[in-house]
């Protein structure tokens, strides 16, 4: 299986996979900062789920609609 093929779906679950560090850290050494760094993580997994998504055809390059 190569990368290409996945879908967004399953970046999006190998992201929220990252938080089981973050909730370790943060009930191992600093609540706050956990919460901090898992407001990144959440933030990070959004901007590239909504990146990586699928595009509509009357936005993509060469459409032939006027703006």
């Amino acid at each position: 299986m190569e990368l290409e093929e996945l879908s967004p779906r399953v970046g999006l679950v190998v992201g929220l996979l990252a938080l089981l560090p973050v909730t370790w850290y943060a009930f191992g050494s600093s609540l706050p900062a956990g919460a901090i760094s898992a407001l990144n993580v959440l933030i990070i997994i959004t901007s590239l789920y909504i990146a990586f998504g699928p595009v509509s055809d009357s936005h993509a390059h060469g459409s032939s609609e006027a703006s």
